[in-house]
């Protein structure tokens, strides 16, 4: 299932591009970022918005999700505890369930309500791969971390997380810099 929830990621999100050797790292990455590095993700408590969106307007849904959950946690007085991230929930040809989450420390004096929570965020072995540019160039880094993936034999877990070390809310689409997290059984 893992495979199968990563080729429809690839194939749904924006435009298919011409496969990449086996293990090779996509030209949105610089000397010395990581790919394909193995990681123990730490559990954290997460505020997030759960939320479902198209393809078409995968950015602009992710970044409205974020200056939700921000805007709350600046009415309640609580700082975030670390970078933005989105957890992939589940995904078709049309669009894609996730989870807009920033890492907090501090309690709400007043619980969140409607499709904001607070919760977990995924924890446990991953591999950890660098995504710099813009957002519609994602497809690019998901076709080498699945040609990654299938050449080392790995099983990645049905989700993965996208742990943006830019703010998506201000920094131009051009700049972003992502850490893929793709957690494995």
């Amino acid at each position: 299932m893992s495979r199968i929830l990563r080729t429809i990621c690839l194939a749904a999100a924006m435009m298919l591009v011409a496969p990449l050797a086996l293990a090779q790292t996509p030209g949105h990455t610089q000397p010395g970022d990581a790919f394909g590095l193995e990681v123990a993700m730490p559990e954290r408590t997460i505020v997030f918005m759960s939320s479902i969106a198209k393809w078409d307007s995968a950015f602009d849904s992710l970044v409205d999700a974020f200056k939700t959950v921000y805007a709350l946690l600046e009415r309640e007085g609580i700082k975030p505890a670390g970078d933005a991230m989105v957890i992939y929930n589940s995904a078709d040809d049309l669009g894609f369930e996730f989870q807009a989450a920033v890492p907090i420390t501090e309690s709400f004096k007043n619980p969140p309500q409607g499709d904001i929570a607070v919760g977990k965020s995924p924890m446990g072995k991953a591999f950890k791969f660098v995504h710099r540019g813009p957002y519609s160039a994602m497809d690019d880094t998901y076709e080498a971390i699945t040609n990654f993936l299938d050449e080392k034999g790995i099983d990645a877990k049905d989700l993965f997380i996208e742990e943006y070390v830019t703010d998506p809310r201000t920094t131009p689409e051009d700049k972003l810099v992502v850490n893929v997290f793709v957690p494995v059984q």
